[in-house]
């Protein structure tokens, strides 16, 4: 059986993806964002194999969730999953000083990833609203444009996905692959979302549990285990490599070399 973390874990996809795993045997470590989730995660996995804590949208709270998480390791799986919406009003500050979507669900994942020893297999939620996404890498946190919420959750989606191609890129060891879960009825995505949770969360389980050649080929953007067109910008690599370089100096954390 495998070990896993996932990333935001208590609720919505995440949570459904923990309870498919854990029924199939796995060890899975849950991530709750707080106290209050913690308690929730407590009672709805009592056979968790444990529980982090800690938020996303801080630097010092995700370097300190990375140091948590990895005391349960190694893992065989990492599922980086947690993420916020775009549907707010006004353009919102961290405290560190960073447009919050893009901290919550670019920076976070970044920073687990170089933080973290590699897994044999890692997986990234998009959307499928990355199609939309823009790369524009002077303005990646919407310091110069009139905000949009939802255009800023399409950015932070599209830039996900090229962290996954590029994590594919630099390891050839291991297996990364970008998921659009579809429009699935959460708190995130409303009473009207199509599809149930259950169909949001079996293509991250059959990622990181199946042994199908499909499963196992890295590089892919992936929805109900059938490969995507990306948007093209996530498959250029001077894009990609622009990306990291500007998640790095953010965050002052490195990915690991290329020789790990």
């Amino acid at each position: 059986m495998a070990r896993i973390f996932i990333t935001g874990s208590t609720r919505g996809i995440g949570a459904e993806t923990a309870r498919q795993l854990i029924d199939l045997g796995h060890e899975v470590v849950v991530h709750a964002r707080n106290t209050d989730r913690e308690q929730e995660a407590l009672s709805r996995f009592p056979d968790a194999h444990g529980i982090v804590v800690g938020e996303l949208d801080s630097l010092a709270s995700t370097t300190a969730l990375a140091t948590q998480a990895s005391a349960l390791g190694p893992y065989d799986v990492i599922i980086h999953n947690a993420g916020v919406g775009g549907g707010v009003p006004a353009r919102a500050l961290t405290d560190d000083r960073f447009e919050r979507i893009f901290h919550t669900n670019v920076i976070a994942p970044y920073m687990l990833t170089a933080l973290m020893e590699l897994p044999h297999r890692i997986v990234y939620l998009t959307s499928g609203l990355e199609a939309n996404g823009t790369w524009i890498p002077t303005d990646l946190q919407w310091n110069d444009r009139t905000w949009d919420g939802m255009q800023a959750y399409a950015d932070s989606k599209l830039h996900d996905l090229m962290l996954a191609l590029e994590v594919a890129t630099r390891y050839p060891d291991v297996i990364s692959n970008a998921v659009d879960p579809g429009w699935i009825k959460t708190d995130m995505g409303g009473p009207q979302a199509p599809d149930p949770v259950g169909l949001g969360a079996e293509t991250q389980v059959w990622l990181a549990t199946s042994g199908a050649a499909e499963a196992t080929a890295s590089g892919r953007y992936v929805k109900r285990r059938e490969e995507l067109a990306p948007n093209p910008i996530a498959l250029d690599s001077p894009s990609r490599t622009a990306l990291i370089d500007e998640l790095e100096r953010l965050s002052g954390v490195t990915l690991p070399s290329r020789e790990q």
